[in-house]
């Protein structure tokens, strides 16, 4: 059973399943490319009593962004001390990782919109998948997602 799942009928999205409960997911979908330096989507994550959205969540075409830090924490197979946090531009989106002992990587997806951050919300959920092989595909889906072109995306 995979910790995460690229969806077939959505061949526009990415879901990150935890494989403690996988009834905690969080998706990227509904990408855009308004031009050449960026990609707008929408991140989804839902757990037992909670669904959230955050549209227009922007990447940046930089070489920092979210599929290398997953890349960096699949090379870091054998663990880490600490908390490792990336986060967007305008920090709609943050993930902070954990290593936990048995070669597990506890992934936290915190949405806050920045367009209501006065007085706006957040939340987060915690997916949890193995290191290696896992994380290393989860990587490899973001990067196709966040590069693919237009005509891909219908």
């Amino acid at each position: 059973m995979s910790s995460h799942d690229t969806e077939p009928d959505t061949p526009a999205a990415v879901t990150v399943r935890c494989q403690d409960n996988r009834a905690v997911t969080v998706q990227l979908r509904d990408p855009s490319r308004p031009d050449e330096d960026r990609v707008r989507y929408a991140v989804e994550a839902s757990a037992p009593g909670l669904a959230i959205r955050v549209d227009e969540v922007v990447a940046w075409n930089r070489g920092a962004g979210l599929a290398a830090f997953l890349e960096e924490l699949a090379a870091d197979f054998r663990g880490w001390d600490g908390q490792r946090v990336w986060q967007t531009d305008d920090r709609d989106l943050t993930v902070s990782a954990v290593f936990r002992s048995g070669g597990h990587v506890g992934l936290t997806w915190t949405l806050r919109p920045w367009r209501s951050a006065a007085g706006g919300w957040e939340a987060s959920v915690t997916t949890w998948l193995d290191a290696g092989e896992q994380t290393s595909a989860l990587a490899a889906d973001v990067r196709g997602f966040l590069t693919q072109q237009d005509g891909a995306r219908g």
